[in-house]
């Protein structure tokens, strides 16, 4: 049986399937509710795997189709391929036993925000098109710059205000548009060219990407230099050495990344004493804590952002270190105007009463993209089912699980500490004979490494800062436990016996 078509006497065949209904709501339930049974198992036997995932480069070509199924399959047998085909390639970030980069955390209420997330599919660009995913935002954004301590310059409440973006580098990308429009209006379009920004070699390498995006010529992106004797946090000094040589240059300065907590050794630049020297030439001054800045909601490390009511702008990441699942990166701007302004879109099919008479917040002009996910559920729901105790201990509990694994490193004369540990990261290497021959030992901590995680049981990654090679061990798993930071030890100590005595 066919039907033809009147035009061209082709023969279409009949299509032997059900009449398709991508979203039913029982069918929608039943399948659910096996997902959640799939991911708790996951869960539940996460230790079973690998922590590093153990495949070769196209792998998973050989074990799919070339083209897409024609007919539908059942969903158990979509599951069944998920196990054995896609779990085999996942480096398994939340395994108790990664230790590697920066984690990124879980948690059960995250989960259910993003599942209302994900269910409503509330694209919020304007306040109109969804109001509560856009008051909901002010509002956790609120409550989370007063967990911080924040000015009300910052705040919604006050003369400032917030925005979840995706990552780290769009919130850098917005302040820097917004930096390099405000400038340009003084010194005209045509001076472009003369736009300086500044970070140190320790900023996160997204900072000469975002840079680029913005229009800064590579020749005007200034790295400063950071020293062992300063935990390779920015100098101000050298800073202001900098910014001074410029200025002679006839150079317009523009913009200052300070980081709490940089990405290879958790160091941090002193705001106050940087945004001292930046505010004297109008320096737009951006405090990225993407990863440290969750520990300043515990009242013993705020002093990492006491300054930050001088800078215009401040990010962190909840799904580093605040259970929130990737990806959430929280962006404040004392003048949001400015951004406002430098990102503006207002065709005439957005336009509408509410935000003509600019008494509402429209997020499209905060951010590079238009549409905008409801990702507040998932702060909002981990807010108020922990507490900010439960959050407060949340991190207390990371911190003294790497002190317990810094203590061990310091107890083995064969290791030692490269850095001091400033959070929950601890940056160490085999060192046996406590050579400053760089290559014999870099080459020694390499194969460590390699050891360690070709096991499987561990997985941890490297750095090199100040020419010195390191290993980073970073607690903050969501499920990791003190008894996988023993097993972990026991595993390095292993691994570094059977190098020493060689056994290898």
């Amino acid at each position: 049986m066919g039907s033809i078509d009147a035009n061209n006497g082709a023969a279409f065949a009949t299509s032997p399937v059900a009449p398709f209904k991508p979203l039913d709501p029982e069918e929608f339930r039943k399948q659910a509710h096996r997902m959640v049974d799939f991911i708790a198992d996951y869960y539940k036997n996460i230790e079973n795997y690998p922590v590093l995932s153990q495949v070769e480069p196209g792998y998973l070509r050989t074990r799919l189709p070339e083209t897409a199924p024609y007919l539908p399959e059942p969903f158990e047998t979509i599951l069944e391929d998920i196990q054995k085909t896609i779990i085999p390639g996942l480096t398994n970030w939340l395994s108790p036993n990664f230790f590697a980069y920066f984690p990124a955390t879980v948690s059960s209420a995250a989960f259910l925000g993003e599942m209302l997330c994900t269910g409503f599919n509330s694209v919020g660009f304007n306040w109109l098109a969804s109001p509560a995913a856009t008051e909901l935002e002010m509002v956790v954004m609120d409550w989370l710059a007063n967990m911080l301590k924040l000015p009300k310059s910052f705040m919604f409440s006050g003369t400032g205000g917030g925005v979840l973006q995706g990552t780290t580098t769009e919130a850098v990308l917005c302040t820097l548009i917004a930096a390099r429009d405000r400038a340009l209006e003084t010194i005209g379009i045509d001076n472009v060219g003369k736009l300086v920004v500044y970070g140190s070699d320790q900023t996160h390498s997204f900072f000469i990407k975002t840079c680029k995006l913005a229009g800064i010529f590579p020749c005007n992106i200034r790295i400063i230099p950071t020293t062992a004797e300063d935990n390779f946090s920015l100098s101000p000094e050298a800073l202001h050495k900098q910014i001074q040589a410029d200025v002679a240059d006839g150079l317009v300065p523009l913009f200052l990344c300070v980081t709490v907590g940089t990405t290879s050794t958790t160091a941090v630049d002193p705001v106050s004493q940087l945004a001292e020297v930046a505010n004297d030439f109008n320096v737009w001054i951006h405090v990225d804590a993407a990863y440290a800045g969750s520990a300043c909601i515990c009242p013993e490390f705020r002093q990492h952002l006491d300054g930050i009511e001088r800078v215009d702008s401040l990010s962190l990441s909840p799904h580093k270190w605040l259970l929130c699942f990737l990806d959430c990166c929280c962006l404040w701007v004392k003048k949001p105007e400015l951004m406002v302004k430098a990102l503006n879109t207002n065709p005439e099919y957005l336009r509408n009463q509410r935000s003509e008479s600019d008494a509402v917040v429209d997020y499209k002009d905060w951010q590079i993209g238009t549409g905008k996910r409801f990702r507040a559920l998932r702060l909002w729901l981990i807010m108020r089912s922990y507490g900010v105790a439960n959050l407060q201990s949340h991190i207390r509990s990371d911190i003294q699980m790497a002190k317990i694994f810094e203590g061990f490193v310091k107890s083995d004369p064969r290791f030692e500490i490269v850095v001091p540990r400033a959070f929950s990261l601890v940056c160490f290497r085999l060192n046996p004979l406590r050579m400053s021959h760089a290559t014999y030992v870099e080459l020694l901590n390499m194969k460590l490494l390699d050891l360690v995680n070709s096991t499987g049981r561990v997985y941890m990654t490297h750095t090199k800062v100040g020419g010195v090679y390191m290993l980073r061990f970073a607690v903050g798993a969501t499920l990791t436990e003190d008894r996988h930071v023993y097993a972990a030890w026991e595993l390095i100590k292993e691994c570094a016996d059977a190098l020493l005595d060689g056994n290898l």
